[in-house]
């Protein structure tokens, strides 16, 4: 406890919370594409038979229980605290990853997937909360891209180890490491993580009501354009990264490449994630992220829509390395944007209720792959259709810039009309 009070504020406290934020969405990353990485011995292994749509089934029941959690952690952690809702959505998901590991049979694998997905779906708009607020207004988006950084470095933590482990010790290992939060980040974050300055607990069980009456009445107020069209850019972005991180091994072994170069794709793919997130984040504080994400996707429709054509490797990693940055990269900027588009008294309960949308999107990704595989359809089907959806996220981002929506400044105009009649319910219900 006192490790904690001594750094509410300054460069130690946002130090401390970036830093584990940062591990905690690495193992984030990792539990989630840790997946996508061990799809072709999945698909292999006889004593499981698993045919492709089946596969892309199961990759859907995490992004199931992610919806789940995404939905609710945004009302959780308003009630009981960032820090604690880190803490045992961290541990849920850890622990779920250990029973994958252990899993005697594919429903079982099933089911253990979908109780990760709920401790991974609450992670994002919680640790996104936790890091927006602890920073300086001119470091938001920098700091949330660093800790969102960690999503595509869990991916390149995934696909290494499984370059390196998954043919000797087999796909069960690679979940085991899933678990190692348990024993490191956990009792880290117990010790050290502080919680948020905005956190209020004043706000707690008697402010439910008002909270969720606040969000519908956000809905009905021109809040509604930016809220809906950043679920659409959720739904479609989210598609195009989870579909890229579950199939592209299997895509590039379809296309005529062994085992170990398709993991190198998906290792290239999130090394552009990590840089691509960072640079556009870095982009969006100096120039403001209105255009940055449009034009970004945009990018990434015709890096992916490439990618259905024959092409010289060198050409080829290039142009996933881009699709990563523009994908995966621009996801974790428009999650930063999201948080800044809102006020205080809305953001964990915004950012939830879009990425929550989103998670349909990240669901409809390994359905896709999974579904035109079982069809026998071409690579090149599943990079246009991508493609497709990195189009719309474009178009949907460029709206939200465009339209009477607005970011953080009439955002808490508007919230000002929203908030007192809120605050007098919550009065009522304390007294």
């Amino acid at each position: 406890m006192s490790s904690r009070l001594s750094v509410r504020s300054g460069p130690r406290r946002q130090a401390l919370v970036i830093g584990l934020c940062l591990l905690t969405i690495v193992f984030d990353g990792y539990d989630l594409i840790v997946y996508g990485s061990v799809v072709p011995k999945l698909l292999a292994d006889p004593g499981w038979g698993l045919t492709p749509a089946e596969v892309g089934l199961i990759g859907s029941y995490a992004l199931l229980g992610m919806l789940i959690g995404g939905v609710t952690a945004g009302t959780i952690t308003d009630l009981i605290g960032r820090r604690r809702t880190v803490i045992g959505c961290l541990s849920l998901f850890s622990v779920a990853m250990l029973a994958c590991s252990l899993a005697p049979g594919p429903e079982a694998f099933g089911v253990f997937r979908f109780i990760a997905g709920i401790g991974l779906g609450g992670v994002a708009p919680t640790v996104i909360a936790l890091t927006v607020e602890s920073a300086p207004a001119h470091r938001r988006n920098l700091n949330n891209a660093l800790v969102c950084a960690g999503f595509p470095l869990g991916g390149m933590l995934a696909a290494v180890l499984a370059l390196v482990f998954l043919e000797p010790l087999g796909f069960r290992f690679m979940f085991a490491v899933g678990a190692l939060p348990l024993v490191t980040v956990v009792p880290l974050a117990l010790w050290l993580l502080p919680e948020s300055p905005v956190f209020d607990r004043r706000l707690g069980a008697p402010s439910v009501r008002h909270r969720l009456t606040a969000l519908g009445r956000a809905l009905r107020s021109r809040l509604a354009v930016p809220i809906v069209l950043f679920a659409v850019a959720n739904f479609a972005g989210l598609l195009v990264s989870y579909g890229l991180n579950t199939w592209l091994p299997q895509l590039m072994r379809a296309a005529g490449y062994a085992v170990g170069p398709a993991l190198v794709f998906l290792l290239v793919l999130n090394a552009g994630a990590v840089v691509g997130g960072l640079f556009g984040a870095s982009l969006s504080d100096r120039l403001g992220p209105k255009y940055v994400t449009p034009i970004a996707f945009l990018v990434a429709a015709a890096s992916i829509f490439a990618l259905s054509t024959k092409l010289p490797i060198a050409a080829l990693y290039g142009l996933i390395f881009v699709a990563g940055a523009s994908t995966v990269g621009t996801q974790l900027v428009l999650f930063g944007r999201i948080a800044i588009h809102f006020a205080p008294e809305m953001r964990a309960t915004s950012v939830g209720f879009t990425s929550g949308f989103g998670r349909l999107g990240a669901m409809a990704g390994p359905l896709v792959g999974g579904y035109l595989a079982q069809l026998g359809a071409g690579f090149a089907v599943n990079f246009q259709i991508f493609a497709g959806a990195a189009l719309l996220a474009a178009l949907a981002t460029f709206l939200v810039a465009g339209s009477n929506g607005h970011d953080a400044a009439g955002a808490v105009h508007d919230l000002k009309a929203i908030r007192p009649a809120g605050e007098q319910a919550a009065r009522r219900e304390a007294a």
